[in-house]
């Protein structure tokens, strides 16, 4: 009688990765809120920025004299440093609802505030001055950057300037990369549980491939090589007009939960196979203004049995196999798009980090928490790769800094939208490797990859 054949099925292994969080900063915890006002948090972001602009300064243009805005003298060239502030014609006042004489304004364009007539005033604690020339962009920069200035004093009382220094990017660690195996990393955003285009059945397809639950062996074995999932904001979206101020009806109690309760479910089972972060989102129910804490472990009541399972902050930093990470769920980005102008998401990202600052609109234009002696969102370490959520379409380049500082910027869109999430490449060809998977996740061209992001057109 001849042998049978038996088939046995490969066991794959999913891949391990060291994780630190580093959401220390973004944490509320020992403080206090006495009433204190948004001055102190500019206070705190002006010392730290100038001093380190000062040191720059000597490097930049050694024979030039720096001084405060009360001492400018007329046709004397020196070096100034304060921060921004952006008079703009269109920015919304609340206290124009209240006017009794409202004046035709021009209409605003719903997405931006940018007038012609926009100008920048640079202060500092002595006092403040109106800026001219061409150097400095109004549609560029926006209140509560902090900057050094080389320019003179006009007759006019304006500030004419000749140059501009940014802070740049800060210093960088060098990647601890200790493997040369492939592993990768998913990213998520605006997955927007329960609202109209939200599909649940694409989101269990993306959650049955990052489990390896779909695909054939080769398809399984690249989700074995998913080491960490990062849900970057808009988790859900909370039907509103049930929140009138009126007691809720147990019926409308249950559809307040739903949407929280669905998404449970989800992460139920990433968390069962695979580490998986979680940051609040402008949607989500968290704290408003930034840094918005993690989201209440107990709205997971199956997510938060396993230990893979974190709730983080929004901004979120951690270090996953020594490369830094750091992220936004998108509120910084979409306010710089309202107040200045790019071309895209990618030239704000850009921009932040040359600023060395998450959010410089807060507390302007962006809520934040009144923080009295620091200013969290200065980014004192730059991150080998940086991404925000919640964008309008998918975007990716290398931002290379002047001392050999190299970051990937990720553009993450919404998954509601798009049905896109993005995967990178973190320990192998870290720089390079960053691809985009759309159709694999909603069984089209399940488990194709597209090509390496710099064999693309980056813009």
């Amino acid at each position: 009688m001849a042998a049978m054949e038996i088939d046995t099925e490969k066991n794959l292994q999913r891949k391990q990765s060291t994780y630190q969080s580093l959401d220390e900063t973004f944490e509320i915890q020992n403080e206090t809120y006495r009433g204190q006002q948004y001055s102190q948090i500019y206070f705190a972001r002006l010392h730290t920025m100038r001093t380190l602009l000062y040191s720059l300064v000597t490097h930049w243009k050694p024979h030039v004299p720096v001084c405060t805005v009360l001492e400018l003298e007329e046709g004397k060239e020196c070096i100034i440093v304060g921060t921004l502030y952006k008079h703009m014609k269109l920015k919304p006042c609340i206290l124009d609802e209240y006017s009794k004489e409202r004046s035709a304004l021009p209409l605003v364009k719903p997405h931006n505030f940018m007038h012609p007539d926009d100008h920048l005033v640079l202060e500092d604690e002595s006092g403040r001055v109106k800026l001219g020339g061409t150097v400095l962009s109004p549609s560029v920069y926006v209140t509560g950057v902090v900057v050094a200035l080389h320019g003179k004093e006009t007759g006019a009382g304006d500030f004419m300037v000749l140059d501009v220094l940014e802070a740049g990017l800060a210093p960088q660690i060098e990647p601890q990369l200790k493997s040369r195996e492939d592993k990768y990393v998913v990213f998520i955003s605006g997955v927007n549980a329960g609202s109209s285009l939200s599909n649940p059945l694409q989101f269990q397809l993306l959650v049955d491939h990052i489990t390896g639950h779909l695909g054939d062996e080769k398809e399984q074995g690249i989700a074995a090589e998913i080491v960490h999932v990062v849900i970057a904001g808009n988790s859900v979206e909370i039907p509103l007009g049930l929140l009138n101020g009126q007691n809720l009806a147990s019926k409308d109690q249950s559809r307040l939960s739903e949407p929280v309760q669905e998404l449970d479910i989800l992460l139920t089972q990433i968390a069962a196979g695979v580490p998986v972060d979680i940051m609040p989102g402008s949607n989500d129910p968290a704290n408003f203004c930034l840094p918005q804490q993690p989201l209440n472990r107990w709205l997971f009541p199956g997510s938060r049995a396993y230990n893979t399972f974190r709730s983080c902050t929004n901004p979120h930093c951690f270090e996953l196999a020594g490369v830094r990470i750091l992220g936004t769920s998108g509120q910084n980005i979409d306010d710089l798009k309202k107040y200045s102008e790019g071309k895209d998401e990618l030239e704000f990202m850009e921009r932040t980090l040359k600023w060395r600052h998450l959010a410089p609109t807060t507390p302007n234009t962006l809520g934040c928490y009144p923080f009295t002696d620091r200013d969290p969102f200065l980014i004192e370490s730059c991150p080998h790769v940086y991404f925000v959520g919640n964008q309008d379409k998918y975007g990716t380049r290398i931002l290379k800094g002047s001392e050999g500082q190299l970051v990937r910027l990720i553009s993450i869109p919404k998954f509601c939208n798009t049905g896109m999430v993005v995967v990178g490449l973190e320990l192998l060809g870290l720089f390079h490797c960053l691809c985009a998977i759309s159709e694999a996740f909603i069984g089209v061209e399940k488990g194709k990859l597209l090509p390496p992001v710099d064999s693309l057109d980056d813009t």
